[in-house]
């Protein structure tokens, strides 16, 4: 069965969850937005998205772009968990993924070292 959980609290659970990035990456990360919205539109079912230049891709005439997004999913986290404990974990898991694509770091290397 799937959690139910208030926005404010799933909402505190994605701000905790940037409390957890290191303090020498958050100061690296450039021109990027967290959201939390129920679900993405296209695919439902994903639990995350970065959308924008990845910070290995920005050449130096990066300029005058709006900002890059991670969008976090909240339905869909909801529903692939059963206890609120599962939802803060995933809630991590797929914060830090995020972040990782806004550093360049690609789907194949995040599933190989656990961060799905």
């Amino acid at each position: 069965m799937p959690v139910v959980m208030s926005d404010d609290e799933f909402d505190g659970l994605v701000s905790d969850a940037l409390d957890q990035v290191p303090a020498e990456l958050s100061a690296e990360m450039s021109n990027v937005v967290i959201l939390v919205e129920p679900e993405n539109d296209e695919d439902p079912h994903i639990l995350g998205l970065y959308s924008g230049i990845a910070l290995t891709e920005r050449t130096h005439d990066y300029g005058g772009f709006l900002p890059d997004t991670i969008t976090i999913y909240r339905d869909p986290i909801l529903g692939m968990c059963h206890t609120r404990q599962e939802v803060a974990h995933e809630v991590v898991v797929t914060v830090m993924h995020e972040i990782a694509h806004h550093f360049g770091i690609d789907d194949h290397w995040l599933h190989a070292n656990g961060w799905g």
